[in-house]
């Protein structure tokens, strides 16, 4: 039984309107893109981007997917008509949230939030400037605990390196000067006690390393070391 004859003739041509009304992948009359765009991997069902177009400008969500990831996207992308910024979001192709953040010009911009493996535990805060790395960079342990803090400008290491343990002491102590090792460096056993002091020079060890154990001195070198050639 054909029920197309049982619906009303104003209702049945009303939901084909409808469904013409709601094409997707087209132009406006500039030939820009306009309304829903869905694409395809080549040769293959599996999506590879879908989101709206108002006249060649992207509004709302856009949604990106890798070729294996069904219907998981692995990028999300969510426009704000007021400022122009984009929040970006990466998830796995399980679904695990790795990484979020604001977007200007295609450029990262305040903060942006890393996450532990299959974790909604942050896993490091960092700082953008025109698509930078600016000022602080902080690291933490599963548990919440800061691991790792580091100092940038202009995209580069610029400042004061500090490592914890679990426990929240300080194990090393280090100095960069334009994304380099530069200057004096510390190293402390779990309990802060200090085993190593030194200085760094372009990176490398420079000049009197003192070695340290049980608070007593045990070992100083000195580099760069000489060769004895006979």
């Amino acid at each position: 039984m054909n029920l197309r004859f049982f619906l009303p003739i104003g209702l049945f041509f009303s939901l084909g309107v409808l469904h013409a009304q709601n094409p997707i992948n087209q132009f406006d009359k500039e030939g820009k893109r306009h309304g829903l765009w869905k694409k395809f991997y080549t040769g293959t069902k599996q999506i590879r981007y879908e989101g709206t177009f108002e006249h060649g400008r992207e509004v709302g969500v856009f949604k990106f997917y890798c070729g294996e990831c069904d219907t998981q996207p692995t990028a999300v992308r969510t426009f704000n008509e007021k400022d122009a910024s984009v929040w970006v979001q990466y998830f796995t192709k399980e679904g695990h949230l790795v990484s979020e953040g604001k977007m200007v010009n295609q450029l990262r911009v305040g903060e942006w939030v890393y996450f532990h493996e299959k974790s909604k535990q942050v896993m490091t805060r960092e700082y953008y400037e025109g698509g930078e790395l600016q000022g602080l960079q902080t690291t933490y342990y599963p548990d919440g605990k800061i691991t790792e803090e580091v100092h940038y400008k202009n995209g580069i290491k610029e400042g004061e390196n500090l490592y914890y343990s679990p426990e929240g002491i300080v194990i090393k102590r280090l100095q960069y000067r334009n994304d380099q090792l530069q200057g004096p460096a510390f190293y402390y056993d779990a309990s802060g006690n200090l085993v190593i002091e030194g200085f760094y020079k372009d990176d490398k060890k420079h000049g009197l390393w003192k070695y340290y154990k049980n608070g007593a001195l045990e070992l100083e070198e000195t580099y760069p070391k000489t060769v004895n050639r006979q």
